[in-house]
């Protein structure tokens, strides 16, 4: 039985069509995050933090008596990616889009704020609102603010829409959900020359070439191996588009992935040890973007939601293997909280994820609701609804 009216519903729907249409990218939300905020005061959030880590912001709902605290966790932040669609609710803002579904997410969040308004028996709801998740910089900004130790909850669970899964389908996984990743730029700088004297500069060039085999050689395994790893060229530039000069710039970027932070750790360690083997002659400089830690579902945490779904005969699958992408939320199961990344089928014809034509199913609001409600009455006890 659905925990919310059909006209909640519809308020939620018209809601993510409203956030759909004005996409803010990570680090920028702070108009999403003022419109996320009005709601929450509207539906009587106990306390509400604004300005987590950027523009994040958390409401607490708290029960009758003490218990632990179950954090809900969802996104702000849209993509820098040109929507093309035809949708009456397509981005407004030119080279913004929320084409990975963080509208929905939130849209699903607040339903379970508009059901909290019977609270928890026990313990306190933590419903979390967290900016720049695709830049894998946002849980860490949230995780060091100093109000983050009166946030820190005993269990947390999070879900992300799956294209190419059946709608509304319920993947579990305990152990290792999402990858590790982070991406490395490389910096050669040598020395340029006249493009008739090659030999009176020093080109990166030679070694460029070397590493865009060597490193894309790293990766090993398949997604099924404790081993798995898997480096990515994304990025190569080498001088200038001129004829009459030999360059003496270079840059590299590549995008490591693997399936535990250890592996993660090796891999980085290889990676430089080939750079610094090709590199002779040439200055190196490095940077380190977008580091997103392992999801490492709690077996605890995953039985619970397996229950609820099962409760409510959701189409379950037990997932054989992580998910390749990665996920911010892996930094704050690492954090000690019990923690479960639920991956919900988003349709098996449905867009990719940052493809320009995605867009968020709107029959997976309801779904979402009443699982996360599900997983906080478990936890927590609440009276009857």
């Amino acid at each position: 039985m659905a925990i919310l009216t059909q006209a909640q519903i519809a308020t939620l729907t018209s809601l993510r069509h409203e956030l759909h249409r004005r996409p803010e990218s990570s680090g920028e939300e702070r108009e999403t995050a003022k419109r996320i905020r009005n709601e929450l005061i509207a539906l009587g959030a106990d306390q509400i933090w604004q300005r987590l880590g950027g523009h994040g912001v958390a409401a607490a709902f708290d029960g009758a008596t003490d218990g632990p605290t179950v954090l809900l966790r969802c996104e702000l932040d849209g993509l820098p990616i040109h929507e093309i669609s035809d949708i009456a609710h397509k981005s407004e803002i030119e080279g913004r889009g929320h084409l990975c579904g963080h509208d929905g997410h939130m849209a699903s969040m607040l339903g379970v704020a508009m059901a909290l308004a019977i609270r928890p028996t026990s313990g306190r709801v933590i419903l979390l609102f967290q900016p720049a998740e695709e830049t894998g910089a946002g849980a860490k900004s949230v995780m060091e603010d100093p109000r983050w130790p009166e946030i820190r909850p005993d269990y947390a669970f999070a879900y992300h829409n799956v294209p190419g899964r059946p709608l509304g389908e319920i993947g579990l996984r305990p152990g290792p959900g999402n990858c590790a990743s982070r991406g490395m730029q490389i910096l050669l700088e040598g020395k340029s020359s006249h493009a008739a004297a090659p030999e009176d500069g020093v080109s990166p060039g030679a070694t460029m070439a070397s590493l865009m085999h060597a490193l894309p050689a790293l990766s090993a395994g398949t997604i099924a191996d404790g081993d798995f790893a898997l480096a990515t060229l994304t990025h190569a530039q080498l001088g200038d588009p001129t004829f009459g000069i030999a360059p003496g710039r270079g840059e590299l970027r590549v995008t490591l992935r693997c399936m535990t932070d250890a592996r993660m750790d090796l891999l980085v360690c290889d990676a430089l040890s080939l750079v610094e083997r090709y590199s002779d002659g040439l200055s190196v400089s490095f940077h380190w973007h977008d580091v997103f830690l392992s999801v490492t579902n709690d077996p605890e945490a995953t039985d619970i939601a397996r229950q609820i779904a099962q409760s409510q005969c959701r189409s379950l699958r037990e997932m054989p293997t992580p998910m390749r992408w990665s996920e911010d939320f892996g930094r704050i199961g690492g954090d000690g909280a019990k923690a479960a990344m639920i991956y919900v089928g988003a349709g098996e014809n449905h867009p990719q994820l940052h493809n320009p034509d995605y867009d968020f199913p709107d029959a997976l609001i309801p779904i979402v609701i009443d699982l996360f409600s599900g997983i906080i009455d478990a936890i927590l006890g609440r009276a009857q609804i």
